[in-house]
């Protein structure tokens, strides 16, 4: 259990890094709390489609490229995005 904890943990800030969000930045700078990355951990959890991540995130790209829509934090990464 705890091996899928951190793999979600890491596809969560992957997934965040892709679009230009620094997770750890959102964190410090309050707009986004522990818990809310706990949250964001779990749902990406529960999501189903670690493979897809994984390939995504294997994926090169320069610039800060989308995520899928239909991703279940990418209202709340996008909106992070949107305040930098």
């Amino acid at each position: 259990m705890q091996n899928s904890i951190d793999l979600n943990f890491w596809l969560t800030r992957g997934m965040a890094r892709r679009i230009g969000v620094n997770i750890s930045e959102a964190m410090h700078d309050g707009f986004l709390t522990q818990a809310d990355f706990a949250q964001m951990i779990t749902t990406c959890r529960t999501c189903g489609r670690t493979e897809l991540c994984l390939a995504i995130l294997a994926e090169k790209g320069a610039d800060p490229e989308p995520i899928p829509e239909d991703c279940p934090n990418s209202a709340i990464l996008n909106s992070l995005r949107a305040l930098h």
